[in-house]
């Protein structure tokens, strides 16, 4: 499972299924994930055989990373985990939606309020 399992694996691998990308290309596309996470997710997946990382020897340095074919046997895994975080999202929203009033907890909000002024 910590093959796929890190932070942004999943996003990374889902946007290398779609074709080659330099770190940059990465980053713009996952902008909550740190250069420092995003380096050691991407140097992890490497190593587990599930990316490869091509450097050019141009001046500056292209480093281009692809999806193994590895990577691309757990596409429809990704897919199923997209679709049930999917389906948990709209159940998470429903549920706040039926979500019954409680009348103590406007109470504590008014008291806070006050207590504030």
């Amino acid at each position: 499972m910590s093959v796929i399992g890190g932070l942004w694996k999943p996003t990374i691998l889902v946007n290398l299924l779609m074709g080659k990308k330099r770190f940059m290309e990465l980053s713009r596309l996952i902008p909550d994930a740190t250069q420092r996470v995003l380096t050691q997710q991407l140097r992890e997946l490497e190593a587990d055989g599930m990316i490869t990382r091509q450097v050019f020897p141009e001046v500056p340095p292209r480093v281009e990373y692809e999806a193994t074919d590895l990577a691309r046997s757990v596409a429809p895994i990704l897919g199923s985990l997209r679709d049930w975080g999917n389906q948990f999202r709209a159940n998470q929203q429903r549920m706040e939606e039926l979500e019954p009033y409680c009348p103590v907890e406007d109470r504590a909000a008014d008291a806070v309020r006050e207590a504030a002024e």
